[in-house]
């Protein structure tokens, strides 16, 4: 490869990596921040207060137009598999 052809092969690299960078940088802050809305999910889902909800729901006691994605059996559930995966993921980059 010639020195100028190489150079600007490097520059496309560089300009590459830079935006991945500054996309993942902003990307994590969301992540981190979403942190605190996961582990509430996850008490909420795991107590007693969901287990009623979702009864309640069931009986339909709950007004109709009410959103209650959270009292599906498997939305919650997802999201946190997600999250598990994901740091599963972050970790194997990690290491790399």
């Amino acid at each position: 490869m010639k020195q100028i052809e190489r150079i600007q092969q490097m520059e496309r690299h560089l300009d590459r990596a830079s935006t991945a960078i500054l996309q993942l940088s902003a990307a994590l802050d969301q992540y981190a921040e979403a942190q605190n809305a996961i582990h509430s999910l996850r008490d909420y889902y795991t107590s007693p207060q969901w287990k009623q909800d979702f009864s309640d729901d069931e009986a339909d006691r709950l007004p109709k137009t009410l959103k209650r994605g959270v009292l599906s059996e498997d939305a919650i559930w997802n999201l946190l598999e997600d999250n598990r995966e994901l740091m599963d993921r972050m970790r194997e980059i990690i290491v790399c």
